[in-house]
């Protein structure tokens, strides 16, 4: 078995649970690699392979480990790729929809792996792409959980025509326009009104960030619908994100935004679910006369 780790930020209390976590994949006979960052900070870069963005990562590995919130899984997945290495998030930050596992369990979440407790869900991801060019580098143009336009550099709001398919949908008056994946239901959208969707469902949501207008709702839509837009405003330029990763666009530029050619296989244990972690992140079935 070929097990590789990522671990962000870096703070002294994620270095128990790593230890564990290696002596655990040491009693499998796994072969580890750490990401080179993560291996410099625990001091342990001359005892395991490393890997870096552009090295060391191959179809071969069986799990990928990843230490840190869920910012650091939309990070993680820029070493991923198109590879199909199998994901699993052990949460040393805050809420945690995609790292479920509590870094007091990492024992446990080793055991289970080798003992096939847990089957693989594929993510879907979107990809943008700019008349041409590629924002973030030609691998990196892709998203699991939102595709985002805003405001850059002014209080005022933007306009983003929005077009599906070739046909004109509408333009949207307001601070930014999120086009989020299932996955990134739980996040940003659902900050700006949009509804949950379950992991698998093919579809996408276009959310509007704070419109001047009551009328202007989130739209489900299936995920093989092609998305243009073109945003205008009062200044001349305005931010495009892609998860965690932020690029300056000029406006007038036409962004293409589409379901990518690849998916992210993410690892549920028997024991998690995505209905639990609902539950359990927003607090679902707290209300007391329940």
């Amino acid at each position: 078995m070929r097990v590789a780790i990522y671990g962000l930020p870096y703070h002294d209390e994620v270095r128990g649970p790593v230890e564990e976590l290696l002596d655990e994949l040491q009693k499998a006979g796994a072969r580890v690699a750490l990401e080179e960052g993560f291996a410099e900070f625990l001091g342990m870069a001359g005892d395991y392979d490393c890997f870096g963005l552009n090295k060391g990562l191959d179809p071969g590995f069986d799990l990928f480990v990843s230490f840190g919130g869920d910012g650091t899984i939309l990070r993680a997945i820029t070493y991923i790729r198109d590879l199909g290495i199998p994901i699993v998030g052990v949460n040393t930050g805050r809420l945690g929809f995609l790292s479920t596992f509590r870094k007091e369990e990492v024992r446990t979440l080793v055991r289970e792996f080798v003992d096939g407790h847990y089957h693989l869900v594929d993510r879907s991801l979107v990809a943008a792409d700019l008349e041409g060019e590629v924002p973030g580098g030609d691998r990196l143009n892709f998203a699991l959980n939102e595709v985002t336009v805003s405001r850059k550099d002014t209080t005022s709001m933007i306009t983003v025509e929005t077009f599906l398919d070739g046909e004109y949908l509408t333009s949207y008056w307001a601070d930014g326009l999120i086009v989020a994946t299932p996955t990134g239901s739980t996040g940003y959208s659902l900050s700006c009104g949009g509804p949950v969707i379950m992991p698998t469902a093919r579809s996408l949501v276009i959310t509007p960030i704070a419109p001047h207008n009551l009328n202007a709702r989130p739209l489900v839509i299936s995920d093989d619908t092609e998305i243009r837009l073109r945003v205008s405003g009062r200044e001349p330029q305005h931010l495009l994100s892609l998860d965690s990763r932020i690029a300056t666009v000029d406006n007038g530029t036409v962004i293409t935004v589409k379901r990518a050619p690849f998916q992210i296989r993410m690892v549920e244990y028997h024991s998690e679910s995505f209905f639990k972690t609902i539950r359990n992140k927003l607090l679902w079935g707290e209300d007391r006369r329940n």
